[in-house]
């Protein structure tokens, strides 16, 4: 581009010299075009910006010439004012016919590169535009990783002015990433920081990765991580200088990254200040924050985190618009910060616009928008609902934009998604120490267009069959609430193990809600017949179990989630209650569930869980609890013990009881290896039990605690989750199974 503005500077001054003589101007009479072939007269003149009858004097000359430039039509302008005659004489770009690259195979390289070039088939030939292409291509296969490519433009002329470009790529080999280095005053060591950045160093067995060769972009990320990381660590002023790569031998770069950590930084004094109107009693939780920061280390996450707090709180003072400042005053290593809350001129929604939703209806993408058109203009309730429509899982990007609506009180929002393919086709196979395992599932979550979850899935284990058909309307009646309703049949097979076999054939439905913040309400019901068989050497009391059943239960829930995120929980609580009623049934059991996790980081990036459980089964009517309905120990919050076999037992038969309890305690330990992830060490302390029969007999019930001890291994590979334990039973009963290791390896293909 600079080329061209030189080559246009030079013509302009060309001109200047040509008419300093000419100084008077002229009313133009005539315009009269020549040189050109396929632009029209009309089309040069517009171009031009003249006109019959005006005034043409030098300037206005030298902008035509300009102009004409512009265009990119024309290789060639010239132009002279003789008698009130304008002439002007073109000489036009050829047209490209078509545009090759060659030495590519790669269909993902290839529409990569081409993205967002100048030139297209059918555009004119303008050589300053086919170098700033050829620029823009050596820059994006950089991007790559292809940093030693070589590029040759080739034209071939053809009849009419017309021409074939070729641009011959040579891409070479990418460029490796050796080595990375940190220097400076860094203070972390360079294992912790490389753990923190998206590159990596180039090692054989990272076929797969493309973060082992050199990008600009991503360079430019990790340079963002690094500073973040910093500045959560108290480094108000670091600076993470220009990283740069060193080549070391043919195809190898040393990535190098200089930083300036200087010194530490603690909170002093945080104050907020209010408007007049503004209740200060709102923002008593706010000054608690701030106590609480005194004296700690700098963070601007914890400064982000009361920014959002203020919106929070401002956000339900009926909508009142605010913009919060920060005022720093730094004193030797002390920051004192003053959050100044501005209250704006109130805004309305005049208007909201859906784009680029082709397969989604529009009332299901409003439906997860937080605002109407007419409410007040909030941009917290605007993040939100942009948050709401990514998690619906309908859509590639989601992004906004406020604009400025028709008078100076109101917003105009638009928001345009892209949709993706919501189809989904699993098939799954997992192996572990209590045998295989195999899946199948179809799923659709946008059915219609109308948000509809519609799925259905078998499930095939050792000893079970399971299948399931189900739809879900996730804003039922353009509401935010969600109803289900599902068809299952399944048969478990316990003979050896319980004695018992059971098959199960039945429906479900329901609705959950979101009641308050963070709390949600469900309501469902469920119908089935259920047909049980027992072993010729199971006891009296169970036999007289085998038979059919017709049941029907009420289910309520109670699902308070104040989590910080759902995967990999650092912080945070979630608490569930849930209650089976019995509505229709032959043995009347209430069913009741609780469980509580608490979720705490000790120290930089561990993951630590307290978890508590508690589950009760009994008969309202006094009658015995249906074998299928006896409560077991879930493997997950007994480990070191089999599934199924700890607690009361009928003879040989494990029967479960009508209690359970569970206590656990588990932590990730520090990462071994550099760059792992994806690989989680956890130890645990589990404790649980489960006691209670209804009827008298050679049953042994012991009400001792179970409890265990071990090192669990999650490792997350390619093709699948794979967990392995190592446990030691601590206390036990002499009836219980134990096992000292297990392992589970599943994936989906």
């Amino acid at each position: 581009m600079l080329f061209s503005k030189i080559k246009i500077l030079l013509f302009i001054l060309l001109y200047l010299f040509s008419f300093v003589s000419y100084s008077k101007s002229e009313v133009v009479s005539e315009i009269v075009i020549l040189g050109n072939e396929r632009v029209s007269d009309e089309t040069i003149i517009m171009f031009s910006d003249v006109k019959i009858n005006e005034n043409i004097d030098t300037e206005k000359l030298n902008k035509i010439l300009i102009n004409l430039y512009d265009s990119n039509f024309f290789e060639n302008v010239s132009i002279s004012l003789k008698k009130n005659k304008l002439e002007i004489t073109v000489d036009e770009f050829p047209i490209i016919d078509n545009i090759k690259y060659s030495g590519i195979k790669s269909k993902t390289i290839k529409k990569e590169i081409t993205q967002n070039l100048k030139l297209k088939s059918r555009s004119s030939l303008n050589p300053l535009f086919l170098e700033d292409d050829k620029e823009q291509i050596v820059l994006k296969l950089k991007n790559l990783g292809y940093y030693f490519s070589n590029i040759e433009i080739f034209l071939e002329d053809l009849q009419d002015n017309r021409i074939n470009v070729e641009y011959k790529i040579n891409l070479g080999e990418k460029a490796k990433i050796k080595k990375i280095t940190f220097i400076g005053d860094k203070v972390y060591k360079d294992s912790k920081l490389r753990s923190l950045i998206v590159s990596e160093e180039y090692k054989f067995w990272k076929f797969i990765s493309g973060k082992k060769y050199l990008n600009e972009n991503m360079i430019s990320l990790d340079q963002r991580l690094l500073k973040n990381f910093y500045l959560n660590k108290g480094y108000y002023d670091v600076k993470i200088n220009t990283s740069f790569a060193k080549m070391i031998n043919k195809e190898e770069f040393e990535l190098i990254f200089n930083i300036q950590a200087n010194k530490k930084y603690i909170f002093n004094d945080l104050r907020v200040t209010l408007p007049v109107d503004f209740e200060e009693s709102n923002f008593l939780k706010l000054k608690e924050t701030f106590n609480k920061l005194k004296g700690e280390t700098y963070s601007i996450n914890s400064v982000q985190d009361i920014l959002e707090k203020i919106e929070e709180i401002t956000l339900y003072d009926e909508y009142k618009s605010i913009n919060a400042l920060v005022d720093e005053d730094i004193i030797d290593n002390k920051i004192n910060l003053n959050f100044i809350i501005e209250e704006m001129p109130k805004l309305f929604v005049e208007k909201i616009n859906i784009f680029g939703n082709n397969i989604t209806r529009e009332n299901v993408i409003r439906n997860q928008v937080l605002v109407d058109e007419g409410d007040p203009f909030n941009i917290l309730l605007t993040k939100k609902s942009i948050n709401n429509l990514r998690s619906t899982n309908l859509f590639k990007s989601v992004n906004y934009k406020v604009n400025d609506g028709s008078d100076n009180e109101s917003k105009i929002i638009d928001i345009t998604v892209e949709e993706k393919a919501t189809g989904e086709i699993t098939a799954g196979a997992g192996f572990g120490t209590d045998g295989g395992t195999l899946l199948f599932g179809i799923r659709e979550n946008n059915y219609l267009g109308k948000g509809l979850i519609v799925k259905a899935q078998a499930n095939l284990s050792a000893d079970s069959i399971k299948g399931e058909l189900g739809i879900t309307n996730p804003n039922y009646k353009n509401s935010d609430k969600m109803v289900f309703s599902n068809f299952k049949a399944s048969e478990i097979d316990r003979l050896t193990s319980s004695g018992y076999k059971t098959n199960k054939t039945g429906f479900e439905f329901g609705t959950k809600f979101e009641y308050l913040e963070d709390f949600k309400f469900g309501a469902s019901g469920r119908s089935f017949y259920e047909k049980i068989e027992t072993d010729s050497t199971a006891s009296a009391t169970q036999q007289k179990q085998e038979g059919d059943y017709w049941d029907t239960f009420l289910n309520l829930d109670f699902d308070y989630d104040k989590r910080n995120q759902k995967f990999q929980t650092t912080k945070g609580f979630r608490s569930i209650y849930s209650l089976d009623l019995p509505l229709l049934s032959k043995t009347n059991t209430l069913t009741n569930t609780y469980d509580f996790k608490k979720y705490i980081e000790i120290y930089e990036n561990n993951r630590t869980s307290l978890s508590f459980g508690l589950k009760s089964a009994f008969s309202l009517t006094g009658e015995d609890v249906k074998l299928s309905e006896r409560l077991l120990v879930p493997s997950s919050k007994l480990r070191g013990f089999e599934f199924g076999k700890v607690g009361p037992k009928d003879g040989s038969d494990f029967i479960g009881g009508n209690y359970v309890t569970s206590f656990n305690i588990q932590s990730t330990l520090p990462y071994l290896f550099e760059n792992a992830q994806n690989l989680d060490m956890i130890l645990f302390f589990d404790s649980a039990n489960v006691w209670g029969v209804d009827y008298d007999s050679s049953i042994n019930n012991s009400n001792k605690i179970r409890s265990s001890i071990g090192l669990s291994l999650d490792w997350f590979t390619p093709i699948g989750p794979m967990t392995f334990s190592l446990s030691e039973a601590l206390t036990k009963n002499d009836t219980d199974v134990t096992e000292t290791f297990r392992f589970n390896i599943g994936t989906s293909f």
